[in-house]
């Protein structure tokens, strides 16, 4: 679940957990009614951002917390709970710190302490409520590829709440996007990404430039330039609004293309990216510069738009 901050993600995911209820529709477990099952009755696993590991309890005895504390008679005998720990250490692949005390762990090994010990309950669902939020960019992406692999090796339906595009899009078989609490789009990460259901969630799922154009004759125009940009059906004549990544913009000499002025030129991770005034407006968009290419702020430009999107005003 993808969304911005107060989007309704982890209101969601209480609901689903229990924690909360909501005031209308269900919640099923494949083909169970769970709407009115208890925290308990539901068996799920529940990971947090800030992990809530047990200070005053080893790594093994936060993993096997939730088994011991069963009632009596669901309780696994103590060698299988210790089993048990024993292979979900090794899962989480925190071999020879059991008698470590979270306070003796880095932030990557205490996320890991609270994944076994949600996945120690054997839990029908794991719910994950951006767990990896509180961590650096580094150990971030090593624990997203390390978590995919676990979800693929113990076979769990995971929900995962996140508010990073990134970590969506790599992990998951399906994205739901929300805003203001509302679903915009559900799908497969290929599906949302590349067919965006709305402006918020083509804006949303990376970086976006907005820019007026008029409809006539079925045909969109920007700056007196024909674009090759598919007009939805019931689109009717007159302006309208294109949307396009700064991958879908490439720079052409001044006086072809759209006309532009360069307003600043920064480093990126991965290359060099372009902010332009586009002469007919007062927007800045921007757009990945090629190697070698010698760009000035002021210079005048080109701009040839490859692919957009054109969603109706209104």
């Amino acid at each position: 679940m993808l969304g911005p901050s107060g989007s309704g993600k982890t209101t969601l995911l209480r609901i689903i957990a229990g924690l909360e209820f909501a005031t209308e529709g269900s919640v099923f477990f494949g083909a169970e009614d769970a709407t009115h099952l208890s925290v308990q009755q539901r068996r799920v696993g529940f990971v947090f951002q800030h992990y809530a590991l047990f200070k005053h309890l080893t790594v093994a005895d936060n993993i096997a917390y939730g088994l011991k504390v069963r009632p009596r008679r669901e309780r696994p005998p103590a060698a299988a709970i210790k089993r048990r720990v024993e292979e979900l250490i090794d899962l989480v692949q925190l071999n020879d710190l059991g008698r470590r005390y979270p306070a003796q762990l880095s932030g990557g090994q205490r996320q890991r302490v609270a994944l076994a010990r949600a996945l120690a309950v054997e839990p029908r669902v794991l719910l994950l409520d951006e767990p990896f939020g509180a961590l650096d960019a580094k150990v971030r992406k090593d624990l997203r590829r390390w978590l995919r692999e676990i979800h693929d090796r113990t076979g769990h339906t995971t929900i995962f709440v996140t508010h990073d595009q990134d970590e969506a899009l790599e992990l998951a078989d399906r994205v739901a996007i929300l805003s203001n609490g509302r679903l915009e789009q559900v799908g497969t990460p290929d599906e949302v990404y590349e067919n965006p259901a709305s402006p918020f969630v083509l804006s949303f799922l990376g970086d976006t430039a907005r820019l007026p154009v008029e409809v006539r004759d079925d045909k969109v125009f920007l700056a007196g330039e024909a674009l090759d940009v598919a007009v939805p059906p019931g689109t009717g004549p007159g302006k309208h609004d294109i949307y396009l990544r700064p991958n879908e913009l490439t720079l052409t000499e001044a006086g072809t293309g759209v006309p532009g002025i360069i307003a600043s030129v920064r480093r990126t991770v991965n290359g060099r990216r372009a902010e332009v005034r586009v002469a007919f407006s007062d927007k800045l968009i921007e757009l990945d510069v090629p190697p070698g290419a010698d760009l000035n702020v002021s210079d005048r430009i080109g701009l040839k738009v490859q692919q957009a999107r054109l969603f109706p005003s209104g």
